[in-house]
């Protein structure tokens, strides 16, 4: 049964920090030289009520980039610039398969959803500006805007994605060949690559997804930066595709719109409740933060928040 919103704003992160913190399992990212260099004894958690209070515990502070976790929030903001067009462009069905499989629809030649590498080039491609620049410029300020402050590229880990995404790159040529890419390979990698070096911390991301949770409505500045319709198609998606193959698991075990990054990062939506947002290098074989998992699965059986529940 959920709890009242009173208890949960007392609810003791700390205990939870220190219940979590010495779990051990899973591996650090090693696709690029910054993530391979994360300590992986590195776990903070925060949360955000409707009021506007964050509350966190651990290494809540700790900056990373957002790498996947990005991918709701660009798709987002896509539907509000280009509306049908995206939902055209992008399907809405889980894959069961990695985070970069090449797999595209049959019929179509659509990637299979926005939460997967391929559907977030096409989605971070559909994003407004005339070039890859003003598209990233767009993508910073409206994630600023979610986020309730300024945000910032991390320019190495920018350039690292961009030198070592073969296999995005080969996503984007194959997109190209199948006409639903309509932008340079080289400039959809571009934008992409700057969208998931963004750096954020635990608190922010947990900012992040409350914005989500209250409709829209960034509920520390109160500011409506995402229209109430997108974020129900958003968070729809992320309750289907948002944890890769381990998508089905997860919404059976927590019951939550979420979504991870292999920086170790992993943003959660309680919907009307609270936003979640969680860091811990370590990744499972789906690639989610095996601390992170543990967290969130901790606070939907204490909080109540399986929405199914």
């Amino acid at each position: 049964m959920a709890i009242s919103d009173d208890a949960l704003a007392r609810y003791d992160l700390d205990a939870l920090d220190r219940r979590l913190r010495d779990i051990e399992g899973g591996e650090v990212d090693d696709s690029i030289p910054e993530l391979a260099a994360a300590d992986p004894g590195l776990f903070g958690i925060a949360t955000v009520t409707a009021d506007g209070q964050i509350r966190s515990a651990g290494d809540s502070r700790i900056p990373f980039s957002l790498q996947s976790a990005v991918k709701p929030f660009v798709y987002a903001l896509a539907l509000m610039d280009r509306g049908d067009e995206v939902l055209d462009a992008v399907g809405t069905e889980p894959t069961g398969q990695a985070f970069d499989a090449i797999v595209f629809e049959s019929e179509t030649g659509r990637p299979p959803n926005a939460m997967v590498n391929a559907g977030a080039l096409l989605t971070a491609s559909l994003v407004d500006g005339s070039d890859p620049e003003e598209r990233t410029a767009r993508i910073l300020s409206g994630l600023s805007r979610i986020a309730g402050r300024d945000l910032e590229i991390d320019q190495d880990v920018a350039g690292s994605e961009r030198l070592l995404g073969d296999r995005n790159r080969a996503l984007g040529y194959l997109m190209r060949s199948a006409g639903t890419l309509h932008v340079e390979v080289d400039d959809a990698i571009a934008v992409y690559a700057r969208a998931c070096s963004v750096l954020v911390d635990a608190e922010v991301l947990a900012i992040m997804g409350a914005t989500l949770a209250f409709g829209g409505r960034n509920p520390v500045t109160g500011d409506q930066a995402i229209s109430p319709e997108v974020v129900t198609e958003t968070l729809s998606v992320m309750a289907t595709c948002g944890m890769y193959d381990g998508s089905g698991r997860w919404l059976r075990r927590v019951g939550l719109p979420a979504k991870s990054g292999v920086a170790g990062g992993l943003v959660a939506a309680a919907p009307g409740r609270l936003g979640i947002g969680v860091y811990s290098p370590p990744l499972d074989e789906e690639g989610n933060s095996v601390r992170g998992v543990l967290a969130c699965e901790q606070l939907a059986d204490d909080l109540g928040l399986h929405i199914f529940g």
